[in-house]
């Protein structure tokens, strides 16, 4: 069957235009209004000008639902198969081959393909997408973009491509690049204003959809939300209401959800066409803002916020937050309902918020992100001139971000206390996991226990938690207590014997359901052990054993299993306090913590906890958690404890020669306002009473 005809769309006015500033300059910034064509059309323009003679064409994405979907699209309008000239690459999974000319991959995954070929040889042109979406991976490539085109300034193109990037800024850093504007083919879009915020917005967003389905005429609507679990919400009640809707009254209604955890088989559903007669619900995250367009909108419904991800560096801490969206993705979000024709938007805020609380844009990633993971990898590329907290990035992130980072990666042992980069740390900069979980590989597989750590890290890096999302039933929750315990050591400990109980049944996703797992998280941590599996056996030095396999109920490797995660989490301990059975973080950030309320780590007979537990993460609820969390011993504990007394950040930047009086400017950065403030109440009595009831609770077990 003969292959769809690519779509004329606006970009292609300009083929001549963009092709001749290519040419002429290593860089160029294409600002390219939504609907322009700039993800599909800009890398089959220039590989019908001949770019891929002399290497393929990268474009990146800072999403993987992005470069799968797109990567798709354009091997379908070019009539080849996917994966042969037109692939895509994302982490643990490369759908690419050597004919591979135009790839579509993460930026993660770009940064680490830089480890092994710095000068990234392999391709011709690298296209940086959607870059306004400011992703810390996208913001790393940028100064490494500058600095590898002076390197290669006669056979390397890179294009940064937006739909609403400050051009101006992008081209002064860049040393007055060119800036082409694309534009797109928006109709006009009717805005309308509530007159207050909604007190529930997913109710709010429901009776707008209910209103627009009886009242106007066929087309699709796009409804923003701020989660997976906001979405479910959402599916299931519009579903409900639109079944209850009187027969006939309106056409039928087609629901379905869009966001990055969906399955790919699921997520093509939405890049169908509606069928006859029928007005599709696309309730989905911020992935539909600019990463994907979804053909047939007309009707956008936006809550006004977004989930955001943010660290804290003076308390280590992470807070997935729900703030108000800028301005900027305000107006990405209405731009949505007019490509096809004239549309309209409700914005569930008045007038006056978007104009007088929304920020102008979103706060760049890398300035509420933990750090540790990207200054390894600038450790890792033995530029002779780099200073971590000299370093050329678009928007520095504050000079504590860069020293925590620092401290992180000294405490784990990736550089040494001269800020130089390890033997161990040029191995975990080739693992894509995040630093805490590739040291714990590594010292896992000197004490003989790799297969048990991998099993840990992949369940962990697949970003699943093993707990129904759906139900709190009481047959929920009998199922879950038959799950095993981790013999009273912690998650960690639990998540193995989990996966290993799970491999004895042959992976018989029966066995999930019947235990209240996720089939397909399940089936997504073997698939990534697997990958990982893969990839250490060719980075490791020496023998390695990653094999899973049934731990014996009193199995050594237990222990030998939390000493490894005592190394890997070095940065990431804490101590029991003595006057009562909370913790206080180990380290040169210290703060009051508990253990989450969904883990398993069992006190002694007394009731209290181990003395000292390593965690995966603190996070910020209605108050500071510990979550996976691993008993651990205190004669592994003291060699971290005598590393935090050699601490000297100015060495371990890798510039030694930087002093007191030449600060790096620390600039502030204004964070979005959260959708509810948490109030802190005192620390000590939370912790008090929080452990009274776990130990009540398990007094009735």
């Amino acid at each position: 069957m003969p292959s769809p005809s690519p779509p004329v769309l606006p970009i292609s006015e300009h083929e001549d235009e963009i092709v001749a500033a290519v040419d002429t300059n290593p860089v160029v910034v294409v600002i390219g209004e939504t609907g322009s064509g700039k993800s599909t059309q800009l890398s089959q323009i220039l590989h019908r000008r001949g770019y891929t003679r002399r290497g393929a064409i990268a474009v990146t994405q800072p999403r993987r639902v992005a470069a799968v979907s797109v990567s798709r699209r354009v091997a379908q309008e070019l009539g080849v198969p996917l994966g042969d000239e037109v692939g895509y690459a994302i982490r643990f999974e490369d759908r690419t081959s050597e004919r591979t000319c135009i790839k579509y991959l993460t930026d993660g995954v770009l940064l680490r393909e830089s480890l092994s070929n710095p000068d990234l040889k392999q391709y011709s042109v690298i296209i940086l997408d959607e870059a306004h979406e400011r992703s810390l991976n996208t913001d790393i490539l940028l100064g490494l973009m500058k600095r590898l085109v002076k390197d290669r300034a006669s056979d390397l193109k890179v294009l940064i491509t937006s739909a609403t990037l400050d051009g101006l800024k992008v081209s002064k850093f860049f040393s007055g690049c060119p800036v082409l504007n694309i534009p797109g083919t928006l109709f006009p879009v009717e805005k309308f204003y509530s007159t207050e915020r909604p007190t529930n917005y997913i109710e709010s967003s429901l009776r707008t959809a209910i209103d627009i389905h009886a009242k106007e005429p066929p087309g699709d609507v796009l409804i923003f939300m701020t989660g997976k679990d906001d979405i479910d919400k959402m599916v299931s009640k519009l579903e409900e209401r639109i079944q209850n809707l009187e027969e006939g009254s309106c056409m039928d209604a087609l629901v379905l959800p869009l966001h990055g955890s969906l399955p790919p088989e699921l997520q093509v559903r939405v890049f169908a066409p509606a069928p006859p007669n029928c007005r599709r619900f696309i309730v989905a995250t911020n992935v539909a803002e600019t990463s994907l367009t979804v053909d047939g909108v007309v009707f956008v419904i936006d809550c006004g916020y977004v989930k955001q991800r943010q660290y804290n560096p003076s308390s280590g801490m992470y807070s997935l937050d729900v703030v108000q969206i800028s301005r900027v993705q305000a107006d990405q979000r209405a731009g949505r309902a007019g490509r096809t024709r004239p549309g309209k938007c409700y914005r569930l805020y008045p007038m006056s918020i978007y104009q007088k609380e929304f920020l102008e844009a979103t706060v760049p990633e890398i300035q509420r992100s933990s750090l540790a993971g990207s200054v390894l990898y600038l450790k890792s590329l033995n530029l002779p001139d780099i200073n971590i907290l000299k370093f050329d990035f678009l928007d520095p992130p504050s000079r504590e971000s860069l020293e925590d980072a620092l401290r992180q990666l000294y405490l784990i042992d990736a550089i040494d206390e001269n800020g130089q980069i390890t033997d161990v740390g040029r191995i975990m900069a080739e693992l894509p996991l995040e630093p805490s979980l590739s040291r714990t590989l590594i010292e896992a597989n000197e004490l003989g226990c790799l297969s048990q750590a991998l099993t840990v890290a992949a369940i962990l890096s697949a970003e699943i938690t093993l707990r129904s999302t759906r139900s709190k039933d009481m047959e929920g929750k009998r199922k879950r207590q038959e799950l095993p315990d981790g013999s009273g050591w912690g998650d960690h400990i639990q998540l193995l014997q989990i996966f290993e109980s799970w491999d004895q049944t042959g992976y018989d996703p029966r066995w999930c359901s019947d235990h209240d797992l996720q089939v397909r998280g399940m089936k997504l941590s073997k698939d990534v052990r697997n990958q990982l599996c893969q990839i250490i056996q060719k980075i490791a030095k020496g023998p390695t054993d990653v094999h899973a396999r049934k731990s014996r109920k009193s199995d050594p490797d237990y222990r030998k299993l939390r000493r490894a995660l005592c190394v890997g989490y070095g940065n990431q301990l804490a101590e029991r306090m003595l006057h009562h059975n909370g913790y206080h973080t180990v380290g040169y950030r210290t703060q009051l913590v508990q253990v989450h309320p969904s883990s398993v780590l069992e006190g002694d007979e007394y009731g209290k906890f181990p003395m000292y537990v390593v965690y995966h993460e603190l996070i910020s609820t209605t108050r500071p958690y510990m979550r996976n969390i691993c008993a651990v011993d205190q004669a592994w504990v003291e060699p971290i404890l005598k590393k935090l007394e050699k601490l000297d950040i100015n060495r371990l930047s890798g510039g030694s020669a930087l002093k007191d009086s030449e600060p790096l400017e620390d600039k502030q950065v204004n964070m979005p306002k959260k959708a509810v403030d948490v109030k802190q109440s005192e620390v000590d009595s939370k912790i008090q009473a929080a452990r009274e009831r776990y130990l009540a609770r398990k007094g009735k077990k």
